[in-house]
């Protein structure tokens, strides 16, 4: 791939920060929703794809052990993909973050991944109702993921027992924001073999 520094305009010599800003004002840029009905959307998106690929590598090489200077003509080693350092990003309750980069995802790559992480910053903001529609996406495009097929069920647990009425979004708890991904599956393991006892699935 190209160096990724050149595609975001910075030194190999760039703080983390500055490599962060220069991600989100291209993320931003280039943003598919910005290119709605226009004729330059697929190159819009080409390029938000080739931005986030970038970042995740220099992301990725900088975690491995190099502040910057081993890129040679040739590909980072990426150690993880772009999901899985989202999902940490989730884990550490780095929400913004996580959801800025899932936003810069064009519409055509966002897999059931995609919607379960996004799920899971809607979970931890307390935001249940939309965090109840990605889990149910995340199931309908890959029903044989156990992880999301507890987080659907948990939710619909939390709704046959009496929990607080919410809508659009609204509805926050306390009891939720500390959540990370792992720590939301986790908890949800003992109600969705309940859920499947019970005849309930994603479906």
């Amino acid at each position: 791939m190209t160096d990724p520094y050149k595609v975001l305009g910075i030194s190999p010599n760039a703080t983390d920060e500055q490599v962060k800003a220069a991600y989100r004002e291209l993320a931003k840029k280039y943003h598919p929703d910005n290119y709605a009905n226009n004729p330059l959307s697929d190159l819009a998106e080409e390029k938000m794809q080739e931005i986030n690929q970038a970042y995740d590598a220099i992301v990725a090489q900088r975690r491995a052990g190099g502040q910057s200077g081993s890129y040679s003509g040739g590909a980072y080693a990426q150690g993880a993909s772009q999901f899985a350092d989202i999902r940490r990003m989730i884990n550490s309750g780095r929400l913004a973050e996580a959801q800025e980069l899932l936003d810069g995802v064009a519409a055509a790559s966002r897999d059931a991944e995609w919607y379960f992480l996004k799920g899971s910053i809607y979970y931890s903001r307390g935001w249940l109702d939309d965090a109840l529609q990605s889990f149910q996406k995340a199931c309908q495009m890959n029903p044989q993921n156990s992880e999301y097929s507890a987080a659907y069920n948990q939710l619909l647990w939390q709704r046959q027992n009496g929990r607080p009425q919410y809508g659009g979004g609204s509805y926050q708890t306390g009891s939720v924001g500390g959540c990370s991904c792992c720590d939301i599956c986790a908890a949800m393991y003992c109600a969705n073999c309940c859920m499947d006892c019970c005849g309930n699935s994603c479906f």
